[in-house]
């Protein structure tokens, strides 16, 4: 139910203009272009040892890192509307009768955010690696 409740979370998002989730969805057709040809760019700029083309890719790279950090305030938000929503209408308890409910719904909401900064944090390494491969810091 936290689940869905979560999903009811970003259809309120949208329905509201949430700025955020304006600017993730504005992101999408770079990030598919980007991550589509970053990486092959990137390895065509290595093999044929044309740093400028190397550096597109990791540019092209990038965006998709931009948009896990972009996605971050987005879930987290439609968690807690989820959260919310839940316990306004009598589906969970607020927690204050004791109840486990809330506190259930609380941690499967919070671990589907935290995959997201796991995801950022993965994409944000992998850039750093692509950043020192074509700057020549890689250290084997």
């Amino acid at each position: 139910i936290g689940i869905a409740a979560h999903e009811a979370g970003h259809a309120i998002q949208h329905a509201k203009a949430y700025g955020p989730m304006k600017v993730r969805s504005a992101l999408v057709p770079a990030v598919n272009i980007g991550s589509n040809l970053g990486m092959g760019v990137l390895i065509l700029g290595i093999i044929l040892t044309l740093p400028g083309l190397a550096w597109v890719g990791v540019i092209l790279f990038s965006l998709a890192t931009l948009f896990a950090l972009v996605t971050l305030p987005v879930e987290f938000d439609a968690s807690n509307r989820a959260k919310a929503a839940l316990v306004q209408v009598g589906l969970v308890d607020s927690g204050v009768r004791g109840g486990q409910e809330s506190g259930g719904v609380s941690a499967v909401l919070n671990a589907a955010g935290w995959t997201y900064v796991a995801g950022f944090a993965s994409s944000l390494l992998t850039l750093l690696y692509y950043v020192m491969l074509v700057t020549g810091m890689r250290r084997d």
